[in-house]
């Protein structure tokens, strides 16, 4: 049998052979708890009943299961021989009829990688916690299906587990007889059926709706998470934001939800921000937050809930046919979530976040050499794995944006409403979307998707300004450039805005909306304006670009960025000024620079923030070796005295706090951290609480100004879940050729740590002020991650190459020893070589931005 990986060849294969009429699965969960005999991996019984018809009789196909063990195997009362039909991830089926009945009787593994079923330990109170995560392809980890997107069918779990337990699963369950029982579903996807079981603190709630013709929705609403994490959890304003993404859908989507109830789990070592299950939504529960965060945490968390909200229409409801097309319902639910959140919550300026973070990550990815187009030529489940990324995200959504504002709203919103009642329940391509949204806005919508949604690449737009003899706009032109790469130039629907300085501000005088196409376009409905201080293309953000600025505007950014009044155009701004620092077109120490000036003056907590991770890339990986120290200096001088100054008991201060921590590296600045921590410094409204005591922890033990006593000790004051993993992250840090040797070998050579755990290690491992310390590993990672990828996990793969890349050996040795890797590896697994790729990349823009410092 070809083994795990399926490719899309095969899927089609057997979509074409194959129609599912439902599942049935039992699962005993009672090995969870109690003592674990044997050497192997602790498992459960998972009994499977699948019924389902071939159109060919006679012919043979496959069914799906990852497990250490099958017991028995029955299709249509004939036993199989496990030995001779599995091979480790399949199951073969010959000889099938008309009508079939596959019963499949397997021991499967508990995970401890977040893949299939999760088990965890908690640290504080020795409970088990359970739960599944599946996409795109381990629920056969779980019970044996056909793991593709396109055999949608109904299901049913039944579930046994440890007495006092609840389990949860995307119908409405009940328990009889000891065993729990859950309603058959609707027809879904085998990736979002779910599974969740523990001792979870449990709240209720309930959403009711009537509809204009009289009739009543009632949706019953749950929230679940480890009781330990029960006294921080603010369950009502969940509820609240559920409530409200409940009324915006309903309100535009006209499709009642349909699949029963509502419940959000909050589950740990999650390695995702969530998952869209129907009825039962899975989230990482560091949205719940155990200290003090700022607004733009408490946006994400929403931002996150509507945008799975989203997905239980566009996704679980109509479901792509296959990965090539997972932008037709990752791309929708990050736009809907953005568009949701402004348009129904507290959070009403979302598109400046959307705008200053989402699309970050998008033009990051859309420059790597491994872009593709929205709409992706996946072969394999390794290929879909690694394209849950910024390009199927956030360029997908940007370029919603864009289809609106080209469209229309109501013409954008009707499509969707269309798109949802004709398939219901099925799945889709691109041009079931492209037929209805050509009904409904009567634009050719093949041109569009041509340039925008089947190319890669991102453009830039820079403005020309021409003045007359006066001292007007004589005329105002837009150029258009492409890389060399990916050179395709598209239609943009932009606003261009003209600034200029009122007193002390930055305001704008002067806009005109225009479709920019070609390499140049002159708009003429600012000509005879007076001339500007600042032009801004792509003005409140309307499409995808890279915005660029003339030397007139330069200049006036350098002296008045934080003058801007408007926070959106503050943001495009500060966006823009990045992208050209990692183009290197403005050197890293004068990104430093403006923030130093001017991140003090910004408004917006999710754009400071993001100020402040930027400064920090721009120090560690854009700033060569001879100016890192006193940049250093230069930003823990700039935090402190911002922290100081801020607001007492503010987010702001906050932040600067939290962003001090991360650039405290003199004698005096780590002495006051330790201050703070022990409580003989004092900053007026600055509550140093669990939380906040981590982050100022870890740069004490990369400085080597605390010792693993300390650490002991603040593990035995915060002896939790998320205390462990910021123990064992400050332990990794620490600067010893000792401790790296240790934590290099917990990684690469034992499979011991959990997910969560290896994330934190590896955290700690790489710090920026240990490039000595960290050099011999360069090599060595070479020399083990083609063994990293074929052993452990594609989670556990992606987590280790992309972790643990020398990023921080910064010299075109490290860049030769890459290209070598890639020259002598030619055969090796593609998505493992786009992932050093990908690293690669990230290393030769660094170098280049480096240079320009250096000129």
């Amino acid at each position: 049998m070809p083994g795990e990986n399926l490719t899309r060849d095969e899927a089609r294969e057997r979509a074409a052979l194959l129609s599912v009429d439902g599942y049935e699965v039992a699962l005993d969960l009672r090995s969870a708890v109690g003592e674990h005999d044997g050497d192997g991996p602790r498992t459960f019984r998972s009994v499977t009943t699948i019924r389902f018809r071939s159109n060919e009789p006679g012919a043979a196909t496959f069914a799906d299961l990852i497990a250490p063990s099958v017991t028995s195997v029955s299709l249509n009362g004939r036993d199989l021989d496990p030995g001779q039909v599995f091979d480790g991830s399949r199951i073969l089926l010959e000889d099938l009829a008309a009508e079939n009945e596959l019963v499949v009787d397997a021991q499967c593994a508990y995970s401890r990688t977040g893949e299939g079923m999760h088990r965890f330990v908690d640290p504080e109170d020795g409970e088990i916690y359970l739960y599944t995560q599946y996409e795109p392809a381990d629920s056969r980890r779980v019970f044996a299906n056909f793991e593709q997107p396109d055999l949608k069918a109904p299901f049913r779990f039944e579930v046994r587990a440890p007495e006092g337990w609840t389990v949860w699963s995307n119908g409405a369950g009940e328990l009889t007889d000891g065993v729990w029982r859950f309603a058959e579903t609707k027809p879904i996807s085998t990736y979002i059926t779910c599974v969740t079981a523990g001792p979870y603190h449990y709240v209720t709630d309930s959403y009711e709706r009537t509809f204009e013709d009289g009739t009543k929705l009632r949706i019953p609403l749950g929230a679940l998470c480890r009781k330990g994490l029960a006294p921080y959890f603010d369950s009502d304003d969940v509820f609240l934001v559920t409530k409200q993404g409940l009324d915006f859908f309903h309100d535009h989507f006209d499709y009642p939800y349909p699949f029963g109830k509502y419940d959000q789990a909050f589950v740990p070592e999650y390695n995702l921000g969530a998952m869209e299950n129907p009825g039962l939504v899975t989230f990482r529960e560091e949205f719940i937050f155990r200290g003090k965060v700022t607004r733009a945490s408490y946006e994400g968390r929403a931002n996150v809930i509507l945008h799975e909200m989203a997905h239980m229409w566009f996704g679980d409801l109509v479901t792509m046919e296959w990965w090539d097309d997972l932008w037709l319902k990752e791309s929708f639910a990050d736009f809907m979530g953005a568009f949701s959140l402004v348009g129904a919550t507290r959070f009403t300026d979302g598109w400046i976040t959307f705008a200053n973070r989402r699309k970050s990550w998008a033009y990051r990815a859309d420059q790597l050499p491994s872009t593709h187009p929205i709409t992706a030529d996946i072969r394999d489940l390794q290929d879909a794995k690694l394209n849950f990324d910024g390009i199927t995200y956030a360029k997908g959504a940007s370029v919603l944006k864009q289809l609106v504002a080209y469209v229309g709203q109501d013409a954008f919103l009707e499509g969707a409403r269309r798109y949802f009642k004709r398939h219901a329940y099925g799945n889709t391509r691109l041009g079931d979307l492209l037929s209805v949204l050509e009904e409904t806005s009567g634009r050719d919508m093949g041109t569009w998707a041509r340039g925008w949604l089947q190319t890669a690449g991102v453009n830039s737009l820079t403005p020309q300004v021409l003045l007359d003899a006066e001292g007007r706009v004589e005329e105002l032109a837009v150029v258009q450039e492409a890389a060399e790469s990916h050179p395709e130039l598209r239609p943009h629907r932009v606003a261009v805005g003209f600034y200029r300085r009122e007193d002390d501000r930055l305001v704008r005088y002067a806009r005109a909306e225009v479709d920019v196409d070609g390499p140049r376009t002159v708009v003429t409905e600012l000509a005879g304006a007076q001339a500007p201080e600042l032009v801004l293309v792509n003005d409140d953000d309307l499409t995808y670009c890279k915005i660029r600025f003339d030397a007139t505007s330069l200049a006036t950014l350098r002296e008045h960025l934080g003058a801007i009044e408007d926070p959106l155009a503050r943001a495009l701004c500060w966006s823009a000024l990045w992208n050209m620092t990692r183009d290197a077109l403005l050197p890293a120490s004068d990104f430093i620079d403006l923030v130093v000036r001017f991140g003090r003056r910004e408004s917006d907590i999710g754009v400071l923030q993001m100020l402040h991770a930027w400064a920090g890339s721009a120090l560690t990986h854009y700033s060569p070796a001879s100016s890192r120290p006193r940049g250093e200096e230069l930003l823990a001088e700039t935090a402190l005295r911002d922290l100081r100054a801020a607001e007492p008991g503010s987010e702001h201060q906050l932040a600067w706090a939290r962003f001090y921590a991360t650039v405290a590296s003199a004698p005096d600045d780590l002495q006051l951290l330790r201050g703070l921590l022990e409580g003989t410094e004092k900053i007026e409204g600055l509550k140093v609480d669990q939380e906040l005591r981590w982050t100022f922890l870890e740069p004490l033990a990369a400085h080597g100004a605390v010792d693993e006593t300390v650490l002991a000790a603040e593990l035995a004051r915060d002896d939790t879940a998320s205390g462990k993993r910021h123990q064992v992250r400050c332990l990794a840090a620490r600067p010893s050729e000792a401790v790296k040797a240790q934590a290099w070998a917990q990684v690469v050579e034992s499979d011991a740590l959990s997910n969560a755990l290896v994330e934190a290690t590896i955290a700690g491992f790489t710090q920026a002020s240990q490039r000595e310390l960290l050099a011999p590993y360069a090599a060595r990672y070479f020399e083990v991650i083609e063994r990293i990828w074929t052993e452990r996990s594609i989670q556990i793969g992606m987590d280790v190459v992309r972790g643990l890349f020398p990023a921080l050996q910064d010299s075109p040795a490290t860049l030769e020893a890459t290209d070598a890797w890639l020259a002598a590896h030619e055969g090796a697994a593609p998505a493992l070589r786009r992932l050093v790729l990908e690293a690669r990349d990230d290393l030769a823009r660094a170098l280049r931005a480096q240079a320009l410092a250096n000129d």
